[in-house]
């Protein structure tokens, strides 16, 4: 595995790169290279295979798609043949969400050529995905196991290939798709140019590498498995039937408008949305069991600001890039230490400042020492003092009243309604009662059923008073 430290481009316009690539960066906005694009961009466009290894939100996107559009330019056709656009470049993620938005960051890269992008991803239906493949797409992104789907139906070959990245590799494997991965890779040509991206590079990752990865240099524009430094890391130390009381209290206290709260399980996230709606906020989950319509849904609400909260499991960790997001609050430490960088890697982007708080109880301690040990950092410990319910309560009523009345005037709360006392009353059985079963016995000349017991004890076992009787 080499490493180069030649001198690195400052901007675009400094790269080898065509005239209608470069028109699309300076559509999107880009001006200056992020340093994993300085380095790695260069190595690509030269053919070596390439271990990548950055932080979250630095630009790996880019370092890979535009170096790739680059080289497949020369054989890019406007023929509406099928046969004239083989798939020539494969991008592997490991989540629908990281999928969807490399491929739209692919796809704007190359809206000036006549390259075809496609992306196909579980969790809809494969008729509209076949058809587009069927027509022809020189670079393919795609999760493994809907790739799988394609391939077995035959909708789409890789013999072609000629670039393939695995990107976010080592959440493939924690979410085992390494079995998926080396039947993909099966499929590809020997000869081709792998490239590996990863904001955490494993054991398991390195010998990944070793096996598929033909002499990659390795490119790390950050220590391995590192925070950005322009992110604020705070651990508040609280019971755990106090963290939801915690929750709400930070979000005021930091005015967090737009947050991701990370939780470990689905029927956590779920269960933390419906309560923090019912504290007056703008919250939906986002996790595995929902569809992928649901989940794009929420995401798309949560980038207009019409969601401020967004719960959700590491299903979200990778491959969100919200813009500007101002912080993220861990409510659960997370199982795994590689996952709070990925967590916090969702704030901060871009070279923005950012916040993130976790929530520790006492189980946590283990956890905490875990991450510090990874991120060679310690975290910051405050005390958090919890102020009164009622307090908290008024505040978040005052939060809702300010909503409604920003949305269309003032409204006043309904008054809850007076307990009614005769609710705790006793049972107390009526002398003058004359159940109707009882007459239908008496006037159809046949006792009462076996299964009827008479309405004396029924009385008595509900603690009623026996009815008098008459000497």
């Amino acid at each position: 595995m080499n490493s180069e430290t030649q001198e690195a481009p400052q901007r675009y316009t400094e790269l080898e790169l065509d005239e209608r690539l470069l028109r699309a960066v300076v559509d999107i906005g880009y001006t200056t290279l992020t340093p994993i694009q300085q380095r790695a961009i260069p190595i690509v466009l030269s053919g070596r295979d390439v271990m990548g290894a950055a932080q979250t939100g630095t630009g790996k996107t880019a370092a890979f798609s535009l170096p790739i559009l680059q080289k497949l330019l020369p054989l890019a056709s406007t023929s509406v043949s099928p046969a004239r656009h083989p798939v020539r470049a494969l991008v592997l993620a490991p989540t629908r969400e990281l999928a969807d938005q490399v491929f739209n960051n692919v796809q704007a890269y190359a809206k000036h050529t006549p390259l075809r992008c496609a992306c196909v991803f579980g969790g809809i239906d494969m008729a509209p995905q076949t058809a587009v493949l069927r027509k022809g797409v020189e670079v393919l992104v795609a999760t493994p196991g809907r790739l799988l789907d394609h391939i077995e139906a035959k909708n789409v070959t890789l013999s072609q290939v000629q670039y393939v990245v695995l990107d976010e590799a080592d959440r493939m494997l924690d979410i085992g798709f390494l079995p998926d991965l080396q039947r993909i890779l099966a499929y590809l040509p020997k000869q081709r140019t792998t490239l590996l991206f990863s904001a955490t590079f494993s054991p398991e990752i390195k010998r990944l590498a070793q096996s598929y990865l033909q002499e990659p240099v390795l490119v790390e524009v950050a220590r391995p498995n590192a925070t950005a430094t322009n992110v604020e890391q705070l651990v508040y130390k609280v019971g755990e039937e106090s963290k939801h009381a915690a929750l709400l209290q930070l979000l005021r206290d930091h005015e967090l408008r737009q947050t991701i709260v990370f939780v470990n399980s689905r029927l956590g996230a779920s269960r933390l949305a419906r309560l923090l709606v019912r504290d007056g906020l703008r919250a939906q989950a986002m996790h595995g069991d929902k569809s992928q319509a649901e989940r794009l849904a929420t995401l798309d609400a949560f980038k207009r600001n019409e969601v401020e909260v967004l719960v959700a499991t590491d299903v979200a960790a990778r491959g969100l890039d919200i813009a500007e997001l101002p912080g993220v609050i861990n409510y659960d430490v997370p199982f795994n230490a590689e996952d709070y960088v990925h967590r916090i890697g969702r704030t901060g982007r871009a070279g923005a400042s950012g916040l993130a708080i976790t929530l520790a109880a006492e189980r946590d301690t283990r956890g905490l020492a875990d991450i510090e040990k990874l991120i060679k950092r310690s975290i910051e410990v405050r005390e958090l003092r919890l102020e009164p319910r009622r307090r908290r309560e008024e505040h978040a009523g005052e939060r809702r009243d300010d909503r409604r009345g920003s949305a269309g005037g003032p409204r006043t709360s309904a008054p809850r309604a007076p307990q009614d006392p005769w609710f705790d009353k006793p049972y107390e059985a009526d002398p003058e009662a004359n159940p109707g079963w009882e007459q239908a016995a008496v006037s159809s000349g046949r006792s009462a059923g076996p299964n009827i017991r008479q309405r004396r004890k029924v009385a008595l076992l509900l603690g009623g008073k026996p009815p008098a009787t008459s000497n």
